[in-house]
């Protein structure tokens, strides 16, 4: 458990920013929009390693404490504070702005050498409800929703469509506006200009003409556009209606790409009227680490990408957070990243965290975010905020996540994040050190993605394949993760363009493709890559239609068999289980027998019908296998599944980069210029002795963290004892 912390003296070094602080901390409120009294201070360069929080979200913390929280934070090392500049709490009445509360956040990073990062958040003033009527968010159902408070926030405002050019130019104006206002400001280092990403749905007026308008550049003409979709009799192009349901596929799978670039595009609106007004600030977004292409996309336009991860939310098992996190790091493709909202402290009261053990994430304690951070870093981090500095007063989310006490007290969780803060800055030269690459790729394909949650299996349903909700590719893709990561593998995502950088590559679910992905993969493997495919793959093709000759789109000559029998019934194969080479394998959802066509049997099912073929084609080698590893996996960790995840590895001729002898230690190894940093994160509640095994010799590990680790190298071993809940980073030598 992790009660709050009463009010009491600071830790030595914290005292004498606490002090004599009550009599300047509520400062006398200037007039609206007028420029501040007080000193902005002066420049100073960006931290080394970003390490902070959200602060402000109108109405908390109280303004009586926010000179007091600032000179505190800066103290404890606190480098970086995030704040939501609301669009709805800003602009109270037309072209009406109150900056007083930002001008002051702002004023107080300058003087206390914080950096500022600012969140746009566009979600429209109120008073625009009734002036733009035409605007408003259309559900699928034909309703709208309705002005409200947000729960993050606890503050007001209405949900209006940006499609809509009138609210769009609002938007700009308000934006250039913040730009201008803020732009040479000492504190600021840049804009976070997506907040947890996502993929908006609206049925408006606006979004259905963008919509047609984008078919219309895709198919050319109405009948190209009624062939596709099986849809005859739509009439012109103004009569075009998007899918209000997932039946008919190749519409709902146009419905889902188009929401995806039309996101895009407002997303680049964003990006290109900061740099056409500021061109001097970082511009970064953050996700959530989902397996969408969004993640990736979104990349492309920033200069650095992050995610909200918090175990609260998600549960407290190790793999979790590390699989958010290296989803991120491979969708950035070597552009920094950081963990823009982490976990600092409890979460009540949500539906997430019901009938969950208190230490599964709902209440953490120094130790819990002592770890949390060191994985982030292990796998890749260089930068980390908490979800909030102090929790909030207002609304369904109070007392969540922040490490500081409900009345800004510091707590043990505060203290360890002060700790990590200090530390990581004192080390300039681990973040010129990155994360190896994976031992293998596990290849994301967001039209598989897409048919799964168009589909509904798993739970995922239609409204999910935009998203990415938990469909059977989303489990059998975290399953295979799983399966990987338990033996301390490190298993990459990686996207369809970016296979030729790994020996050996996983497919998961793979039951649409289009035939240029299958074209990829077939290259992939004719230059002499190791290609591991789950059942069923190409099943489906472009719009969702079905070979005739399966594997589908020319994969039955890459794997060298033909399908002779198929069964989709997830409902009675949740116990299926095959052999192959040696292991007893679950699988999940579908089964597809074979016959040879050039191939080797690999498998069988209990049966005695073929469930996996072994095939070399051009320089590289195949496996196909039947149905759904992952998705077993995923659903019940069978250790003789792990061992055959483990086993690929040999088969494709790989020596992993790390190895370990309590798979419970999670190590990933680190490259620089100067040599390399093993990472060994100890994320169970007791010490640890663990020796590794390493591609290279090295002479001597000296731990950077931990005091007491006692770290040892001989030859190409190192011994080191991880305390619980903990990390060793070793340099080696």
């Amino acid at each position: 458990m992790n009660p709050i912390y009463p009010r009491r003296a600071f830790l030595k070094g914290f005292a004498a920013a606490g002090a004599g602080l009550a009599a300047t901390a509520l400062l006398p409120r200037r007039a609206l929009g007028a420029e501040a009294a007080e000193d902005w201070g002066s420049p100073f360069p960006a931290p080394v390693f970003p390490f902070g929080a959200v602060y402000f979200r109108k109405s908390s913390p109280p303004e009586s404490d926010w000179a007091r929280d600032h000179q505190v934070a800066a103290a404890m090392g606190v480098n970086i504070f995030r704040h939501w500049f609301m669009w709805a709490s800003i602009e109270d009445e037309p072209d009406r702005y109150d900056w007083r509360d930002y001008d002051r956040m702002v004023q107080l990073e300058g003087q206390n050498k914080i950096k500022t990062v600012i969140a746009d958040i566009l979600a429209a003033p109120e008073w625009m409800w009734e002036k733009y009527p035409h605007a408003r968010i259309v559900n699928r159902e034909g309703g709208t929703g309705h002005p409200g408070s947000s729960t993050g926030s606890a503050t007001g405002g209405c949900p209006l469509c940006l499609d809509n050019e009138d609210v769009l130019a609002r938007a700009e104006k308000f934006m250039v506006a913040m730009i201008e206002r803020y732009r040479d400001k000492p504190a600021v280092l840049g804009y976070d200009v997506w907040n947890e990403g996502g993929v908006q749905e609206c049925y408006c007026d606006a979004t259905l003409a963008r919509f047609r308008q984008w078919l219309r550049a895709k198919y050319g003409t109405m009948e190209a556009l009624g062939q596709a979709w099986h849809r005859y009799s739509m009439g012109d192009w103004s009569l075009v209606q998007p899918p209000r349901d997932d039946t008919g596929y190749p519409d709902a799978l146009d419905w889902a790409q188009f929401k995806r670039d039309n996101a895009i595009r407002l997303l680049r609106w964003r990006t290109d009227l900061i740099r056409r007004h500021d061109g001097r600030h970082r511009i970064t977004a953050h996700g959530v680490g989902a397996l969408t292409e969004i993640e990736w996309r979104t990349v492309d336009e920033v200069d650095s990408y992050g995610y909200t991860w918090v175990a609260s939310r998600h549960g407290n098992a190790p793999w979790m957070q590390f699989q958010a996190i290296d989803v991120v790091r491979g969708a950035c493709r070597g552009k920094p990243f950081w963990h823009a909202e982490a976990t600092g402290g409890p979460l009540w009261l949500q539906p997430q965290v019901l009938n969950r053990p208190l230490e599964d994430g709902r209440s953490s304690d120094e130790k819990d975010v002592r770890v949390w951070s060191l994985i982030d870093m292990a796998a890749g981090a260089t930068g980390i905020l908490f979800t909030r500095w102090r929790p909030l007063l207002d609304g369904p989310l109070f007392g969540a996540f922040g490490p500081m006490g409900m009345d800004g007290s510091v707590t043990p969780r505060a203290e360890m994040a002060g700790r990590l803060a200090r530390w990581a800055n004192a080390h300039p030269e681990l973040w010129t050190f990155r994360p190896a690459r994976g031992d293998l790729g596990i290849v994301y394909l967001q039209e598989s993605d897409d048919f799964a949650g168009i589909q509904g299996l798993g739970g995922g349903g239609g409204r999910g394949a935009a998203g990415g909700g938990a469909n059977g590719h989303q489990q059998s893709s975290q399953g295979a993760y799983q399966g990987f990561f338990d033996s301390n593998i490190q298993a990459d995502f990686v996207a369809i363009d970016d296979v030729g950088q790994y020996p050996l590559v996983y497919l998961p679910y793979p039951e649409m493709l289009t035939q240029a992905s299958a074209d990829k993969l077939r290259a992939y493997v004719e230059a002499g890559g190791a290609l591991v495919s789950e059942g069923c793959p190409g099943y489906f093709g472009d719009g969702g239609r079905v070979g005739t000759v399966q594997p589908n789109l020319g994969l039955d000559r890459l794997f060298g068999a033909r399908e002779s029998y198929v069964q989709f019934t997830p409902d009675i194969l949740a116990k299926l289980t095959l052999t192959v080479g040696e292991h007893k394998i679950g699988g999940q959802y579908f089964l597809q027998a074979y016959e040879l066509a050039g191939g080797q049997a690999a498998g069988h099912y209990a049966d005695g019908r073929i469930a996996a073929v072994e095939h070399r084609f051009g320089k590289g080698r195949t496996l196909l296998i039947g149905t759904f590893p992952g998705g077993a996996y995923f659903k019940g960790h069978s250790p003789s599944t792990r061992e055959f995840y483990a086993g690929l590895l040999g088969w494709a001729g790989i020596t992993p980069q790390v190895a370990t002898d309590d798979p419970a230690i999670k190590a990933r190894l680190h490259h620089g210029p100067a040599g390399a940093v093993l990472w060994v994160v100890n994320p169970t509640r007791e010490a640890r002795t663990v020796k590794l095994t390493l591609p290279a010799a090295y002479s001597s590990a000296s731990d950077l963290w931990q005091a007491a680790s006692r770290p040892s190298a001989s030859g190409n071993v190192v011994t080191v004892t991880v305390e619980d809940r903990n990390a060793a980073v070793l340099r080696l030598a």
